[in-house]
């Protein structure tokens, strides 16, 4: 079978597999005033992805009422592509349980993230949906989401406080930049586990998940002076 190059005037084929050359191509044409920005199609997928995060919202108790204050105006977590929820697992990126799950209503949670589409993500946020919180001991409550579905990211917090949801949300964006998706990778693997030719399913119990033990006080100032010149 005979593959055709592409024929493009006056950038020779063999320069595309140069990346000085690319790079020299970039540099003549941003001097005539043409804006090129060169990177892998990776990096742009995961860019629009990370700045598109659609929740799926599984509030069941008042860790729900806070992840409502961060989507007001006082926090607005918009201006980080969080906004948009989504009441169909068809249409979201994650599920953000915040709040008890008991064992009746475990088997609809598991459905609901069977349901979403690859590449999905969890986060659990306050301490009910860590580890059952207060009602841990009780004979009906599930004792962490993660005995059900494998957490990305875990905000602990009575309930947690806007900016610990903020900071982990923006967690999972750095990971979410990371991933591949070309060359034959699989984005729920590292390198290393790609090599042990294992499944996502016979790895995913190894994956360490994101756990938001201490917010930067660097990170809540510049979101504080931020909400304060939206203000003004």
């Amino acid at each position: 079978m005979e593959i055709r190059k592409p024929k493009i005037k006056s950038i020779p084929y063999d320069e595309f597999k140069d990346n000085e050359s690319l790079e020299r191509i970039t540099d003549e044409l941003n001097e005539g005033g043409v804006n090129v920005v060169v990177g892998s199609l990776d990096q742009m997928i995961n860019w629009g992805r990370s700045n598109s995060l659609w929740s799926l919202t599984f509030a069941t108790s008042c860790c729900g009422i806070e992840f409502m204050a961060v989507g007001c105006a006082r926090y607005d977590f918009a201006r980080f592509g969080f906004e948009v929820t989504r009441n169909s697992p068809r249409q979201a990126d994650l599920i953000m349980c915040a709040g008890t799950i008991t064992h009746k209503m475990a088997p609809v949670f598991k459905r609901l993230y069977d349901e979403m589409a690859e590449p999905k993500y969890v986060i659990a946020v306050g301490g009910c949906a860590i580890s059952g919180g207060p009602f841990k001991s009780s004979y009906h409550v599930v004792k962490g989401i993660d005995e059900i579905v494998p957490v990305d990211v875990f905000i602990p917090g009575c309930p947690p406080r806007p900016e610990a949801i903020m900071y982990g949300m923006m967690q999972l964006q750095r990971k979410v930049k990371v991933e591949k998706f070309f060359g034959g990778a699989n984005h729920n693997q590292t390198a290393e586990e790609r090599e042990m030719n294992l499944s996502n399913e016979a790895i995913r119990d190894n994956h360490k998940p994101i756990v938001v033990t201490n917010v930067p006080e660097e990170f809540v100032k510049e979101l504080h002076k931020e909400q304060k010149e939206g203000n003004e």
